[in-house]
């Protein structure tokens, strides 16, 4: 393991309530959660509201022990929820308005934060000014190195705030689709689109998940890695697979792997989720074969 600061972590919380069943997750907190299972201790910086759903979360984070200092409670705003439908295998949401998640005192963090390290954030948080103010703040005390994770949902955002976000990032994270809707010149091929986004936003690397087709990530030095969507055995559905992916790259660059290590490991971390109900598990061995995996003495460390 590096000397790298443990990562912070800045988003919503909230629950996927499907049609049988509510689960905790927001694309954040779903990579906080998962790099906790992986072994790492990141700090969530988000809001809950002072509603059962809030205590629910409280007793979630508590439970997988999780760092409780960034969890705020707002007493105005109720805990996120997002209605999820499933289609076809494939979610389809609908987010609600003026949520806790959207009320973040970032000042009330700020107080022991790490100098320098990783600053992860998504995007749907960041639908409010206020939010992004907060962002600045948090940005601007700690340093840091920032990972972008895309998550376009409509209404909730606007091309140039996203674009505006995304010359802030040093690495930025979006799948086939939103890298079209914000790349700066359209392309048909898809590796010119990343190349002239990488380009115009000046960032160290871009990474694009591309669902069955699998995931690329390009560097500013002009490298190209690629692979094909590993095969999912018993699949239940995709959510939270992309914040799957997100959070063993996010492992990844903490750790100092290489870029096709990190593709291999988080493609393929990636579709185990997509086995589960929703987003996470508390099934502690499901992250520690995982983990043990890719700290073996065998090939695997290799490669993932």
């Amino acid at each position: 393991m590096t000397a790298n600061p443990e990562p912070v972590i800045f988003g919503e919380v909230l629950f996927d309530c499907f049609e049988d069943r509510s689960v905790l997750g927001g694309a954040p907190f779903n990579v906080a959660w998962n790099l906790k299972g992986l072994g790492r201790e990141p700090l969530f910086i988000g809001a809950v509201g002072e509603d059962e759903l809030g205590a629910q979360v409280q007793q979630a984070l508590s439970a997988w022990g999780m760092r409780p200092e960034g969890l705020q409670v707002d007493p105005d705003h109720p805990t996120g929820q997002v209605q999820v439908r499933l289609s076809g295998g494939e979610p389809q949401y609908e987010i609600l308005a003026d949520q806790a998640y959207d009320h973040v005192d970032v000042t009330r963090a700020l107080e022991g934060l790490p100098r320098g390290g990783i600053l992860y954030h998504g995007s749907l948080a960041l639908r409010e000014l206020a939010a992004r103010h907060g962002l600045e703040t948090l940005r601007d005390h700690m340093g840091a190195r920032v990972f972008m994770d895309v998550n376009l949902r409509a209404p909730w955002w606007e091309r140039e705030v996203v674009h505006d976000l995304m010359r802030r990032a040093t690495w930025v994270k979006l799948n086939q689709d939103e890298l079209s809707a914000l790349a700066p010149e359209p392309a048909d091929d898809p590796e010119v689109q990343a190349r002239l986004t990488l380009a115009c936003f000046d960032l160290e690397a871009i990474i694009v998940t591309r669902a069955s087709e699998g995931a690329m990530v390009l560097t500013r030095d002009g490298a190209v890695h690629a692979m094909h969507a590993p095969k999912v055995e018993g699949l239940k559905d995709t959510v939270g697979a992309g914040d799957a992916f997100s959070a063993v790259t996010l492992l990844g660059l903490l750790e100092g792997w290489p870029w096709d290590v990190i593709l291999h490991r988080a493609a393929g971390f990636a579709a185990r989720v997509c086995t589960l109900h929703g987003a996470t598990t508390e099934d502690a061995g499901f992250y520690a074969l995982a983990h043990d995996a890719w700290n073996s003495p065998s090939g695997e460390k290799a490669r993932g």
